[in-house]
């Protein structure tokens, strides 16, 4: 895939430096608002669908942490990634792909059973190491999403915390999708609430809440990484193989 794409022009490059310095002056007020700093959030570069070219771009700016959706787009480009770029997985994972990511990921976003979590464990274990990941939360209960329930997960994270090969590190999430930010905010309220429930349970440090058009109010309620795609690099481009 990462031959499909089109060498960047300079003012698509222009754009994406312009889009993360609107980003970054949007994350500042918004710690601010909350009385935070800024380097409780950390900015990741959703990148699906995104050129190389322009993802390096990204982290030439100093956005090192990367967010991959899908498997075989992933192990496409990744060659063609900046050494000092950190991929986490964020997209739905089969257990039967997990072998494929293990050792080239730093933390997977989106472990939402048992079942995945055991196999990441047992897929660690094999490669001598301990992975960490973020338990996905369906907080807005929506049957078209994955992600556990907040009912379900105190469970859930008690099963994985039994997992050798396997480390919690926090929560992440996909609210329903609204335009009126007060909702967004009883939304992200509500994970915040749950994410200080978590910590009682477990040592979680990890807040994964917040994207594109909403990413402002998730930092107002305590996320600590937001996952930005087309607010950083624009409208998506699909080439033939992405949409297989």
């Amino acid at each position: 895939m990462a031959n499909e794409f089109a060498p960047c022009t300079a003012e698509q490059k222009q754009a994406v430096l312009e889009r993360l310095a609107v980003i970054r002056q949007n994350i500042a007020e918004s710690c601010a608002e909350a009385g935070r700093q800024t380097d409780e959030v950390t900015l990741m570069a959703v990148t699906k669908t995104v050129s190389p070219e322009l993802i390096n771009l990204a982290v030439d700016q100093g956005v090192h942490v990367l967010g991959e959706n899908r498997v075989q787009e992933f192990l496409s480009k990744r060659d063609a990634y900046r050494s000092s770029a950190e991929v986490q997985f964020i997209g739905h994972l089969q257990t039967n792909k997990v072998r494929q990511i293990i050792d080239k990921v730093s933390l997977i976003q989106s472990v939402d059973s048992l079942h995945l979590a055991e196999a990441i464990s047992k897929a660690a274990e094999q490669n001598g190491i301990v992975m960490p990941v973020l338990l996905e939360v369906n907080i807005g209960g929506e049957e078209s999403k994955s992600g556990v329930s907040a009912q379900e997960l105190p469970k859930l994270l008690e099963q994985v915390q039994k997992l050798s090969g396997i480390r919690a590190d926090g929560l992440m999430t996909i609210p329903p999708p609204c335009t009126d930010e007060s909702e967004q905010m009883r939304t992200f309220t509500a994970m915040q609430q749950l994410y200080r429930q978590m910590q009682q349970l477990a040592p979680l440090k990890i807040l994964s809440m917040g994207m594109s058009g909403d990413y402002a109010a998730a930092i107002r309620c305590g996320a600590t990484l937001v996952r930005i795609g087309s607010a950083l690099f624009g409208a998506r481009y699909y080439p033939p193989s992405a949409q297989q």
